[in-house]
């Protein structure tokens, strides 16, 4: 199978450590709240209506994580609601994760790495050094171009025998001001690459029955605009439609499969954080994602997708754009994550919990999302969104002291899930599924 080179890295589109811009988005004096909801729902959403404030969080059963600006703190607080204060000053939070240009040690043993946040070129020169590292069984990958030209950058790993096993294909950075899903890739990347090279067992018979497709980051432009200029920033830095005034995609928004299957799960105000475009895939990112994933479905099949997010702690499988719909696989799907989820809390020192189930059912409706259309179009045996730490303490803004334990529980995470991808947990027939492609 093959794949167009990438050219010289595209240094020059973003040379240098990235630098933030003189209009860098001040968050000082804002405040993030978790207000409870619960059967006040409906009562909590009438009194927030008199409020300004930025949605923050996905759960809006149980509570709603909002960010207020330091204008409408006492505003807030006079509405009398229940709830407590996540980051008393985010300003001060985003300085104390804010990423370093100090440099790391070439050596993959070394986890100096994920000690801190790093730029957008200085991750690419990471994940080049860890191709340089594997040489005769890797190579540099892209499935594309973003809106303002970077490169859709990735690696392709293999064992035993070359190239040309099934799928294991990762998605990352996809909202771009999830910082922590990209470190947690390399992290994973670099356990696979030195698990196979020093001989052990069970990464060796992971290169050896699996190809791995790796992405860090998806939304690049979107990333390095988080860095620069807004660090909260979710989409991508496409113009709006027409005379929209507003930027942006969401790129988990815009995928074929369920694009437009209701009203619910996604937004056609192009000034939202889930505006899902005009058309689907009318995204370049998502077209080259889309592109990629019908030619592994036509060549070799997917037996595994993952799209990295955070937050939450969550392992959702489809279907998120009908919380009423199941698919066939669902058993041998939750019988797996229940697995996955017990080993990331037995090996983590803060006994980190994962709540998993379907995706619309588990947190809430999504339409054209990635898990859904990579199972259905792409035909993947296993399709899973992981929201990555934490529930809500840190959010977004998660300190770079989790960074490594991050990684590690989630590559705990991984040796049990890739193991037991050909195993059988449910024989039972579920409801029919028809898609149409």
């Amino acid at each position: 199978m093959r794949f167009l080179p990438l050219i010289s890295l595209c240094i020059s589109l973003v040379a240098g450590a990235a630098v933030r811009s003189p209009n860098f988005k001040s968050y000082d004096g804002y405040k993030v709240f978790r207000v409870k909801t619960g059967r006040q729902l409906s009562h909590v959403h009438d009194k927030l209506s008199t409020i300004s404030f930025e949605k923050w969080n996905h759960d809006v059963a149980r509570h709603i994580d909002i960010l207020l600006p330091p204008d409408q703190v006492a505003a807030f607080e006079a509405l009398g609601l229940q709830s407590t204060c996540m980051h008393d000053n985010l300003g001060a939070s985003m300085a104390s994760e804010s990423f370093t240009s100090t440099r790391w040690k070439r050596q993959n043993s070394n986890s100096s790495w994920f000690d801190s946040y790093h730029s957008y070129d200085e991750h690419i020169e990471y994940f080049e050094h860890l191709h340089q590292s594997f040489p005769n069984q890797s190579e540099w990958i892209t499935s594309g171009t973003s809106y303002q030209g970077r490169d859709i950058y990735g690696l392709h790993l293999w064992g035993a025998s070359g190239p040309g096993k099934p799928a294991v294909l990762y998605h990352g950075t996809v909202h771009a001001r999830e910082w922590i899903t990209a470190p947690v890739i390399e992290y994973i990347t670099t356990q696979l690459i030195n698990g196979y090279k020093v001989g052990d067992n069970t990464t060796q018979g992971f290169l050896n029955s699996y190809d791995f497709y790796i992405f860090p980051f998806v939304n690049p432009d979107g990333f390095v605009y988080s860095q620069t200029t807004e660090r909260l920033w979710r989409k991508n830095r496409q113009p709006g439609p027409r005379n929209a005034t507003c930027f942006g995609r969401d790129i988990n928004r815009n995928w074929p499969f369920g694009w437009s299957a209701n009203t619910r799960g996604a937004s056609t105000n192009p000034c939202s954080q889930t505006y899902k475009g005009e058309s689907p895939s009318d995204t370049p990112e998502n077209r080259g994602l889309d592109a990629f994933v019908r030619q592994l479905r036509d060549t070799v099949g997917i037996k595994l997708f993952i799209d990295w997010h955070s937050y939450g702690q969550y392992l959702l499988s489809p279907y998120g754009f009908n919380e009423t719909l199941y698919a066939p696989e669902l058993g041998k799907w939750t019988a797996t994550a229940s697995l996955v989820s017990e080993s990331i809390r037995d090996s983590s020192a803060a006994r980190t919990t994962f709540t998993f189930g379907p995706s619309g059912a588990t947190l809430y409706t999504t339409t054209g999302a990635s898990i859904d259309h990579v199972y259905a179009v792409g035909g993947a045996d296993f399709a899973y969104t992981i929201e990555l730490r934490d529930t809500g303490a840190f959010g977004f803004v998660l300190p770079p002291e989790q960074i490594l334990p991050s990684g590690r529980e989630q590559w705990e995470g991984q040796k049990v899930l890739l193991s037991l991808l050909d195993e059988e947990f449910f024989d039972g027939k579920g409801p029919a599924v028809f898609v149409e492609d």
